[in-house]
């Protein structure tokens, strides 16, 4: 699988995305670099199918990756019964136009 590397060591990477996966949830909306939020995206509808599915094993392998467990409670409770007959597409990317500082592009990543 090709993955972006964002210009970050292994374990910072794998930090900055795990955060950036648990704030999304507990948020439901996140702005961030595009780069980002287009890695963000892949691991966020894995973790809603894993909400989906429902079972203890989903609920573990979700617990594994996602910093806090009170967000692992709301994706199964809330956020995996909210989208039960869709088939992927949970979240959507809206352009913001070009941070100040060093022109980076900013996009908002929220759930649908």
């Amino acid at each position: 699988m090709a993955y972006r590397k964002l210009g970050l060591t292994t374990g910072h990477r794998k930090a900055v995305l795990r955060n950036l996966v648990t704030s999304l949830f507990k948020e439901e909306k996140i702005t961030t670099t595009a780069p980002r939020a287009k890695e963000v995206r892949s691991i966020a509808e894995r973790m809603v199918t894993l909400a989906k599915r429902g079972d203890l094993p989903a609920r573990r392998q979700a617990l594994r990756y996602i910093y806090d467990e009170e967000v692992v409670q709301k994706l199964f409770n809330n956020i995996g019964p909210r989208y039960g007959a869709q088939q992927g597409g949970y979240t959507r990317i809206l352009k913001l136009g070009q941070r100040r500082g060093d022109a980076a592009e900013m996009v908002v990543l929220e759930l649908v």
